[in-house]
C-alpha cells in the first residue's frame, strides 16, 4: 500500500487537507496526517481543529511514497518557516520521490528550487515565489514526480491526480465516479 504524509500547520486550508485525506483513503492509499506543531491538535485557517495522526518528530518518514503540503494562510508560511520539514523535503526529493503541494504551498517547493524547469501552478498572487517554474494556468499540474494545484476549488481534482499517479487512471476514475455519482429517479 502506498503511503503519503500530509503536513499540518496552524492556519492550513481545511478544504484542501481533508479532501486530500478523504480521496486518498477511498483509493486505499494510506494518508497519514502529521502536525509540525508541538500538539496533535492543529487549527485550520477557518477555525476547524483537526487531530493529526502523529507529530513530526514521531517519524523518520523513510516509508513515505509522497509528501503533501496543503495551502492556506498562515499555514503555508508556517510550513515554509519549519526548517525540519524543508530538510525532509530536500532529502525526499534527493531520492526522486514524489511531492505534491496545493494553493500557496507550492511556494515552499519553489523556495527550495524544486520547481526549476517544471510546470507548476499555485494560488493567484504567489506565482513569483515559484522560482524557476514554468507557470501554468491549469487548476492541477503534474510535472514528473511533482503535482501542484491552484487552490481549494481544485482539491478533489488534485487528490484524484495523486490517486492516478499511484494507482492509475482506472482507479482514479472509479473513485471520481463514487464521489460524483448522482441518482436519477424514474
Amino acid at each position: 500500500m502506498k503511503k503519503i504524509y500530509l503536513f499540518l500547520a496552524n492556519g492550513f486550508e481545511e478544504i484542501e487537507a481533508i479532501t486530500i485525506i478523504d480521496v486518498l483513503r477511498r483509493a486505499n492509499i494510506l494518508a497519514v496526517t502529521c502536525s509540525i506543531t508541538s500538539e496533535k491538535e492543529v487549527v485550520g485557517a477557518h477555525g476547524i481543529t483537526v487531530i493529526a495522526d502523529l507529530l513530526f518528530n514521531e517519524s523518520n518518514f523513510e516509508d513515505a511514497d509522497m509528501l503533501v503540503l496543503p495551502g492556506g494562510m498562515p499555514g503555508t508560511s508556517n510550513l515554509n518557516d519549519y526548517v525540519p520539514l524543508k530538510e525532509l523535503l530536500k532529502k525526499h526529493a534527493g531520492k526522486k520521490k514524489a511531492l505534491a503541494a496545493i494553493c500557496a504551498a507550492p511556494l515552499v517547493l519553489g523556495g527550495l528550487g524544486m520547481l526549476h524547469g517544471k510546470k507548476a501552478t499555485c494560488y493567484a498572487g504567489y506565482e513569483d515565489l515559484l522560482s524557476g517554474a514554468i507557470l501554468s494556468d491549469q487548476p492541477v499540474e503534474q510535472s514528473g514526480n511533482i503535482i501542484t494545484a491552484n487552490g481549494p476549488g481544485a482539491a478533489i481534482q488534485f487528490a484524484l491526480k495523486i490517486v492516478s499517479f499511484f494507482q492509475g487512471e482506472k482507479i482514479s476514475n472509479e473513485v471520481s465516479n463514487g464521489i460524483y455519482k448522482t441518482f436519477s429517479h424514474q
